[in-house]
C-alpha cells in the first residue's frame, strides 16, 4: 500500500442501512459507537449453532468418557474465546480490522503472510457451515417426504450461500441487525428442540462410557479450542473496532467472552448427554452432523428445527464471510471490500458443492483442516497477543499503512518465528482420516513421542506448542522493538483524530 494518510471515514452516524463501504480504513470517530455489551449479540449469534450439539459426538469420538469430554469442553472453549476477547481490545485501541492490526507486529508487507492464512481459514469455515445448512435442509426434506436428492440440495445450496454472501455484501449494519434476529429465533427454537428430545437421554448409558487417556483428553480439549475459539481470533477485532476507545477493555473482554461462550458451553452438555446416551447417533453425527439429530425429532419440529439449524449456521457463515474479505484485502487485492466478499462468496459455493455432492468423509476431513491450519493461527495469535500486552498506547493508525513508518515493511523476526513454529507445530498433529495430510506428525517419533501411531499421535500438541512459541519468543525477541516504536511522536493525522475523540 502507498504511503498515504490512512482514510478516516467521518460520516454522521445513524445513516440509514446501506452497503458498508469500510474496507481496511479505520473508522472515523462519529462512527465508533455502542458499549462493550453489544458485542454479546454477534458472538452469541454466531455460536449459537446447532452444530455445537455434534460437538458432543465430536469430543467422546476422542475415546474419553462424559466427564472427560465436559472438562476438555468447558476448558477448551472459554479458553479459546478468552482470547478472542484479548485480541478484541485491539479493535477498540485501533478501529481496524484484526488484520490491519496485525501489522503492527508483523509489519505492512510481511503481514500478508498471515492474512493468507486467515483468509484460508475463514473461507474454510464458510464453506463447512454453508454446506452443513445444505445437508440439513435436504436431511429434512427427506425426512418430511418431500425429496431430499439432488435438487433440494442446489436450491438449498443457492437460497443458504444466497443468503450468507448478501449478509457479507452488505456489511457491518446488516451484520448487527442480523445477528440479533438470529439470537432470539435460534435460541427459543434450540430450547424446544432440547425438551422434545430429552427423553433420549440415559443417565446410566452415559455415565458408563469408558474413561480415556491423558492423550486422548489433550487430543479432544485442542479440537475444542480449534474448533471454537481459534477459528475466531483472527476476526475478533473485526467488530469492536466500532465502539469508542473510551470503551472498558475489561467490558470487551467480558463481552465477547460470554456472549461466544454461553450457547457452545450448553449445546456441548446436552450434545454430550445425547451422543453418549447412543453409539448409533453419534456414529450418524460424523457423517451428517447435523441431519443426524433430526433423527430423534417428531415429524411436526422438523420444519422449525430446519429453521434453527440454518439460520444458526448462517450466523456464523456470515461473519466468516465478512472476515475473509477483509483479511484477502489485508493480503493485498485491491478491490472494493463487497467485491472481496463475493469472491470468497463464489469459492464458498464452489467448496460446499465438493462437501454435499462428492465427500462422506466429513469428519475426518472436517478434523483435518481445523488441524491444520489451525497450527499457523495458534502461532500468529501467540504473536499478536505478546505484541498486544507489551503496547501501553493505541496504534498508530497512519503507520499502519506506512511501509515506512513504525511499524516497518517486512521485519524477519516474527515472519521467522510464525515459520518456526508452524514447522515444529505440524510435525506434532495428526489426522488418518484425511490422505491429503500424511505428511504430518514429522516429529512425533524424533521427540520421542511414540510416531504417527503411538499414544500422542492424536493429542495434537502442535497446535498448544504453536501458540506457546508465538507468545513466549515475541515477549522475548519483540520488546525492545515495541518500545521504539511507542517512543516515537504520533503521526500527525493520527494525532489529530485521537485529540478529537
Amino acid at each position: 500500500m502507498a504511503d498515504s494518510p490512512v482514510p478516516l471515514d467521518n460520516r454522521p452516524a445513524g445513516r440509514q442501512l446501506q452497503v458498508e463501504t469500510h474496507g481496511l480504513d479505520v473508522i472515523g470517530h462519529t462512527e465508533r459507537k455502542g458499549t462493550p455489551s453489544t458485542l454479546f449479540w454477534p458472538w452469541f449469534g454466531a455460536n449459537v449453532s446447532i452444530l455445537g450439539l455434534s460437538y458432543g459426538a465430536f469430543a467422546l469420538g476422542f475415546g474419553i468418557s462424559f466427564w472427560q469430554a465436559l472438562a476438555a469442553g468447558v476448558i477448551g472453549i472459554v479458553f479459546s474465546f478468552l482470547l478472542c476477547g484479548f485480541i478484541a481490545v485491539a479493535g477498540k485501541r485501533g478501529s481496524a480490522p484484526t488484520m490491519v492490526l496485525s501489522r503492527a507486529a508483523y509489519g505492512v508487507r510481511g503481514n500478508r503472510l498471515p492474512s493468507v492464512i486467515s483468509w484460508m481459514l475463514t473461507v474454510g469455515w464458510e464453506t463447512v457451515l454453508t454446506a452443513l445448512a445444505t445437508m440439513a435442509t435436504a436431511t429434512v426434506f427427506d425426512r418430511l417426504g418431500w425429496g431430499g436428492g439432488t435438487e433440494t440440495k442446489v436450491i438449498a445450496l443457492i437460497l443458504v450461500g444466497a443468503l450468507t454472501v448478501i449478509g457479507g455484501v452488505m456489511g457491518f449494519d446488516l451484520i448487527m441487525r442480523l445477528q440479533t434476529v438470529i439470537t432470539v429465533v435460534t435460541g427459543v427454537l434450540t430450547v424446544v428442540y432440547i425438551a422434545l428430545v430429552a427423553d433420549h437421554i440415559h443417565w446410566h448409558t452415559v455415565s458408563a462410557v469408558p474413561a480415556g487417556s491423558a492423550q486422548e483428553f489433550i487430543g479432544a480439549l485442542v479440537f475444542m479450542m480449534t474448533g471454537f475459539g481459534l477459528g475466531w481470533v483472527n476476526a475478533a477485532a473485526d467488530y469492536s473496532r466500532y465502539l469508542p476507545r473510551s470503551s472498558s477493555s475489561r467490558g470487551v473482554i467480558g463481552w465477547t467472552t460470554f456472549g461466544a461462550s454461553v450457547a457452545p458451553l450448553l449445546l456441548l452438555v446436552f450434545g454430550l448427554l445425547l451422543a453418549g446416551s447412543s453409539g448409533d447417533l453419534s456414529k450418524a453425527v460424523a457423517i451428517d452432523p447435523i441431519g443426524a439429530l433430526t433423527t430423534i425429532l417428531p415429524t411436526w419440529f422438523l420444519v422449525p428445527f430446519a429453521v434453527v439449524a440454518v439460520l444458526g449456521l448462517v450466523g456464523g457463515a456470515v461473519l466468516d464471510i465478512y472476515s475473509s474479505g477483509l483479511a484477502l484485502l489485508s493480503a493485498g487485492l485491491r478491490v472494493p471490500r463487497y467485491l472481496a466478499a463475493l469472491v470468497d462468496g463464489a469459492l464458498m459455493i464452489a467448496g460446499s458443492v465438493y462437501i454435499v455432492f462428492f465427500t462422506d468423509n466429513f469428519l475426518g476431513q472436517f478434523i483435518g483442516f481445523l488441524t491444520t491450519l489451525g497450527v499457523p493461527v495458534a502461532a500468529w495469535c501467540g504473536v499478536m497477543l505478546a505484541d498486544l500486552a507489551m503496547r501501553r498506547r493505541d496504534y498508530d493508525e497512519v503507520d499502519l499503512f506506512r511501509r515506512r513508518g513504525r511499524y516497518g515493511d517486512v521485519p524477519l523476526q516474527p515472519l521467522l518465528l510464525t515459520l518456526l513454529a508452524t514447522a515444529l507445530g505440524w510435525g506434532l498433529v495428526t489426522n488418518s482420516a484425511a490422505s491429503w495430510l500424511e505428511w504430518q506428525g514429522y516429529l512425533l517419533g524424533p521427540f520421542g513421542l511414540g510416531g504417527k501411531t503411538g499414544d500422542w499421535a492424536y493429542a495434537n500438541l502442535g497446535v498448544l506448542l504453536a501458540l506457546a512459541i508465538g507468545f513466549l519468543g515475541t515477549l522475548g525477541l519483540d520488546r525492545g522493538r515495541v518500545r521504539t516504536q511507542e517512543e516515537q511522536a504520533p503521526s500527525p493525522t493520527a494525532s489529530e483524530e485521537m485529540l478529537s475523540t
